[in-house]
């Protein structure tokens, strides 16, 4: 597990931006001195406001994954926040690995990733708590492939072949799950641990024979034809995705992350309705081609769900069946990475509560 974390670290190390930008509060200055002093006076009565109502930072750093993120490009967080005094930075990852590992080396503050990367980052004593759940996305979107000329034709097949993905990722979990479906052992397969973003190009050219990764990537493949597609995600009974938070972060500033649980969830449910315009706005950002994007649009999910006893009950199943699978040093409590049941309270909108 430690060769894990210190080879997600050799590469957050590479990957990762090598430092952030420090944070210069400035305020806009008036034609005239009593403006200039008005807008100082303003400007601290409205820090001081915010820390003793649960905001205790002025800039909150966001980690991101490569395949892009709604919430940056809509730009949402930002014309919320700037009134408060709090500015966004932005981190980009490779994979939810990469991120967490971010998050534990105190390079950003909340980021999300899928149902796997917090449990590896949990091993490997990483400070950090769930903060709000993501509602599964159809499955469709992820998938155990081969090249379409492979002698392979069924899941069995794969039986003693190289298989690439990120371990530590939500792939890690989709394989586990289907080698189960398929009457096969982890110990059955050689597994080859890569980032999608790296796999993907020597997949595309037919230099992997067998890979597990999601969107954008299987769409690429999909779009170029070069991908047969030997079992999605689809029933393999993942709870879904999180935001994870460091747990300092989390404690001292529950009013900013329920501003923005909330602005996440809005922007959320305005993708959902309006998959079109989402895969547009996107597009620019991601640099896929709009039809390509508006597929994973349309294969993802974008809805929030409480961290209540249901989610926690599942979050714990996937942690078991890690360990069960001799993938984790030593039992996990998800409890651990919790916050309390009045924190969660404090942080998550009625509107996302209500929706269970």
């Amino acid at each position: 597990m430690t060769r894990l974390f210190n080879t997600q670290r050799r590469r957050f190390i590479k990957l990762g931006t090598a430092s952030l930008l420090g944070l210069s509060t400035s305020f806009a200055l008036g034609s005239c001195n009593t403006n200039t002093q008005q807008a100082k006076i303003s400007a601290t009565t409205t820090t001081n406001a915010s820390a003793s109502n649960g905001i205790k930072t002025n800039v909150l750093r966001i980690g991101y994954q490569q395949a892009g993120d709604l919430v940056r490009v809509s730009g949402v967080l930002e014309k919320r926040l700037e009134p408060l005094g709090v500015k966004i930075e932005w981190l980009q990852f490779a994979q939810g690995p990469q991120l967490m590992e971010g998050m534990n080396v105190g390079k950003i503050d909340l980021g999300s990733v899928g149902d796997t990367p917090p449990i590896f980052a949990q091993a490997a004593g990483a400070n950090i708590v769930y903060v709000v759940g993501r509602s599964p996305a159809t499955g469709k979107g992820s998938a155990i492939a081969v090249p379409p000329e492979s002698p392979l034709k069924e899941l069995k097949d794969i039986k003693g072949q190289k298989v690439n993905f990120q371990k530590g990722s939500a792939s890690h979990y989709l394989i586990l799950r289907a080698l189960d479906e398929a009457d096969l052992k982890y110990e059955d397969i050689q597994v080859i641990s890569m980032p999608s973003v790296e796999a993907r190009d020597a997949f595309l050219q037919g230099r992997i024979p067998v890979i597990v990764f999601g969107d954008p990537h299987l769409a690429i493949a999909e779009k170029q034809g070069r991908v047969r597609v030997l079992r999605t995600g689809e029933g393999l009974d993942s709870p879904g995705g999180y935001y994870v938070a460091g747990r300092k972060f989390a404690t001292e500033n529950s009013e900013l992350l329920r501003i923005v649980i909330e602005e996440i969830q809005k922007i959320g449910k305005w993708a959902e309705e309006h998959p079109q315009e989402t895969a547009k706005l996107l597009a620019p950002k991601t640099k896929l081609a709009l039809d390509i994007q508006e597929k994973v649009v349309r294969r993802g999910s974008f809805q929030l769900s409480p961290m209540d006893a249901n989610r926690i009950k599942e979050q714990q199943r996937v942690i078991d069946y890690f360990y069960k699978n001799g993938l984790l040093p030593k039992p996990l409590n998800i409890q651990e990475t919790l916050l309390t049941p009045e924190q969660y309270a404090a942080i998550t909108p009625a509107s996302i509560i209500s929706q269970r």
